[in-house]
């Protein structure tokens, strides 16, 4: 079995939901701190052990190509300045992995996005990350999740409890065994309470096998013309199964504004220079 050493991490999207600030800025390089959001999904690909990202990216995204890239004028100015420290950290954003960009021309749905992965992605397994979900653990929910994949072949979906006055919102999976990690026999989107087979739904971390290109070919468009990566796993589980790894620690959406300010709060906790004064101030604050 391949070894799990490419990402594939859809950035396309029109962040809407951050209007008017992504009018001219991609949401994926808001910053949280003194990152931008993209960086920890880069980041967290890396620490999982990926070695090639490929980005999906659209119009307007430039930003993100020159982020990750070598920025000459700034790093010889900070070589000039004696700021070492901080020239190494801008000198390693562009080593972090190997790193290459498909456009998607039109806003076709995430399955379509991966489906432009295709011919780089090839015969071999492959990690989708999105980078909206800001991760806490450092990579470590998807290195188990390759491991799990390399483990049983299958391809890997990451879920978490919601409530279940919730579950209308997201993909739910039905599952079939005890424990983290387990099979998965179902997928429904959107169900009501009534209808939801379980309370895990599906938040943005899935470890793929190469057949899902097959399955997405064959995906018809749904509404707005969108090819929906969901449809495509419901085909691929019906014919070769899937697993499903729970995640028992915390993440955040950072295209909705209250996660992207949770995230933001949460990481500023952690940042050992801002987290007396932040906490100070919140205890000030709140009352």
């Amino acid at each position: 079995m391949n070894k799990v050493r490419k990402a594939v991490i859809p950035a396309a999207g029109f962040g809407t939901r951050f209007l008017p600030a992504t009018k001219s800025m991609p949401k994926e390089m808001l910053p949280i701190i003194d990152k931008p959001v993209i960086h920890y999904a880069v980041e967290e690909a890396v620490n999982a052990g990926i070695e090639e990202i490929i980005f999906i990216t659209g119009r307007g995204k430039r930003a993100i190509e020159d982020y990750f890239d070598h920025s000459y004028e700034l790093e010889d100015q900070l070589k000039k300045s004696g700021k070492h420290e901080l020239l190494k950290e801008i000198e390693d954003i562009s080593d972090m992995a190997e790193i290459v960009y498909i456009r998607q021309k039109e806003p076709l749905g995430l399955g379509h996005a991966v489906l432009r992965a295709k011919d780089l992605v090839g015969d071999e397994p492959f990690a989708v990350l999105l980078p909206d979900v800001l991760m806490t653990d450092a990579g470590k929910f998807t290195a188990s999740a390759i491991a799990e994949f390399e483990k049983t072949g299958k391809s890997v979906i990451g879920v978490q409890e919601v409530d279940w006055d919730k579950v209308s919102s997201y993909g739910i999976v039905e599952k079939k065994g005890e424990g983290s990690a387990f099979d998965i026999t179902g997928v429904v989107e959107k169900p009501t309470r009534d209808e939801a087979p379980s309370n895990l739904h599906i938040f943005g971390r899935y470890i793929l096998a190469p057949s899902i290109f097959n399955y997405l070919e064959n995906t018809k468009p749904g509404k707005g013309g969108e090819i929906q990566l969901t449809d495509a796993l419901e085909a691929q589980i019906e014919h070769e199964g899937a697993r499903g790894l729970e995640l028992e620690s915390d993440y955040f959406d950072t295209g909705d504004k209250l996660g992207f300010i949770k995230a933001t709060i949460t990481m500023a906790i952690r940042h050992e220079k801002l987290n007396g004064d932040l906490l100070k101030f919140l205890k000030n604050t709140i009352k």
